[in-house]
């Protein structure tokens, strides 16, 4: 599911998926490259590089399944702390149903 998150002093509008990330599974840090996250794309090109080369690259693969199952809720909690909130009743509906508003 989609939603949609908007920052009230900006208005700046960001949307993003609820649950499993299939662009990090395939790209690894790449979405969050894209997405601006910084922090994320940085934590996971360093474990991704760091082990690879000892690995031979196969922690690679296993890290993209790691992080393909827990980004998205990352980067939504990210959102939330910088003070972006729900653009419309569907996406606080669905964010509730996921238990990140109260």
């Amino acid at each position: 599911m989609r939603i949609s998150m908007t920052h009230p002093t900006t208005h700046a509008v960001k949307q993003t998926k609820i649950g499993f990330s299939w662009t990090t599974f395939f790209f690894g840090f790449f979405p969050a490259l894209l997405r601006g996250d910084w922090k994320w794309a940085l934590i996971i090109a360093v474990l991704q590089i760091g082990t690879g080369t000892f690995t031979w690259g196969i922690s690679i693969g296993l890290i993209s399944i790691i992080f393909a199952f827990v980004y998205n809720r990352l980067y939504i909690n990210e959102l939330i702390n910088h003070g972006f909130a729900p653009s419309d009743q569907a996406s606080a509906d669905a964010l509730r149903a996921k238990n990140f508003l109260h």
